[in-house]
């Protein structure tokens, strides 16, 4: 029996009605999904961390996952893992013709926007008579700043777009000044509004600089966590209450702690 096939029954066994557990037993695709989504924001952070070890394991508990799914639709006779395995079998060969293609096909280097193409023949297979628009698909539970990067990329794909950086920057400004006319007006849920339409033109500059949004703000993140904990570990040291640092003795150790992350860099 293979790892594979033993993961499967060990699956199935922790689902069975009469000897399996109970936790396993009460769940659906619903309360399943937040930890599939969990797990794989954990491999991500093993790739992070650069801990090999650690991603075999976080890996086998996003396996996990997918096989938890296939047993529930299996036990309603929906799908079950091999059907997991065919579909994106299928799909990774029809989305590479230059690698499993005809020896034409093979020979040919893809050219640019064939990837996307393929997608978009596929969306319009799927959708039918339903959903034609360009944004169908998209993922309704993507994280914010992920779908704003695809919305774009869509958008753009039937020419709505900026022709080039210098709109997008002067989207930009306009949006901080209607911020801060939203600001002035008193009414939170206009602040809210406007700075969700600052960070979507944000995302849009980003798109077009080619830099992932949700990478760079995740990297922004793991920097400004850095130096606040050098700040205080610095105030730890010399014995200093940090909580009673005025604002001028606080930019001293931030300044202080960017000169040394840049020198470690």
């Amino acid at each position: 029996m293979s790892e594979i096939e033993k993961l499967l029954q060990v699956m199935k066994s922790l689902r069975d009605p009469d000897s399996g557990c109970a936790w396993d037993l009460k769940q659906d695709f619903a309360s399943i999904a937040p930890y599939t989504i969990e797990e794989a924001y954990e491999v991500a952070d093993a790739i992070a961390r650069e801990d090999v070890s650690d991603l075999r394991d976080e890996l086998g508990d996003l396996l996990f996952q997918v096989v938890f799914h296939a047993q529930m639709a299996d036990e309603t006779g929906l799908f079950d893992f091999a059907d997991v395995a065919r579909a994106i079998n299928e799909k990774m060969v029809r989305r590479h013709p230059h690698v499993f293609g005809t020896e034409e096909e093979r020979t040919q280097t893809p050219s640019p926007g064939a990837w996307e193409q393929i997608k978009k023949a596929e969306r319009r297979a799927h959708a039918g008579d339903g959903d034609q628009s360009a944004l169908a698909g998209i993922p309704v539970s993507l994280p914010a700043l992920s779908k704003a990067e695809k919305l774009g990329k869509r958008a753009s794909s039937v020419g709505f777009d900026w022709p080039d950086t210098q709109g997008v920057r002067a989207k930009i400004a306009e949006e901080m000044s209607e911020v801060s006319a939203a600001e002035c007006s008193g009414n939170p849920a206009d602040v809210q509004e406007e700075m969700g339409d600052l960070l979507f033109a944000v995302v849009n500059l980003a798109r077009h600089l080619s830099v992932n949004p949700e990478q760079a703000l995740a990297e922004a993140n793991a920097k400004f966590e850095r130096r606040f904990r050098m700040m205080e570990a610095d105030a730890m040291d010399t014995r200093t209450d940090f909580s009673k640092l005025d604002i001028d003795a606080l930019e001293i150790r931030w300044q202080a702690a960017k000169q040394k992350t840049k020198r470690e860099a």
